[in-house]
């Protein structure tokens, strides 16, 4: 099994885009790899109506969150963090917003 800080070095080796523009260049592609799910999520609603997605389609998008999390570990690189500890950030603040609870509504500082 490979750890998310793990899977961030090992990403590294493959991180091509200009160091000068690394923020934006990477904010865009994330973006761009988080369109191609919703628009194959949205092909779906379309094409299937009420059918459940087929197990090709999952593996699609299960392929594309794979370029997301490159595009978050590398982000995460440039912005000198991990992604243990974005990770673990998150579930701390998330379990902090359940125990007042805090889990619906709307806003970064609930």
């Amino acid at each position: 099994m490979m750890y998310l800080n793990q899977y961030q070095q090992t990403a590294k080796e493959t991180a091509i885009y200009p160091r000068n523009k690394a923020i934006e260049y990477l904010t865009l592609g994330l973006t761009g790899e988080a369109g191609e799910i919703a628009n194959k999520v949205k092909k779906v609603i379309r094409d299937n109506g009420n059918k459940p997605m087929s197990k090709a389609t999952k593996e699609l998008i299960s392929a594309e969150l794979g370029d997301v999390l490159w595009y978050v570990a590398m982000l995460a690189d440039e912005l000198g963090t991990s992604l243990d500890d974005i990770a673990d950030n998150n579930l701390w603040k998330l379990a902090d917003r359940r125990a007042r609870n805090k889990l619906g509504g709307s806003g970064d500082k609930r």
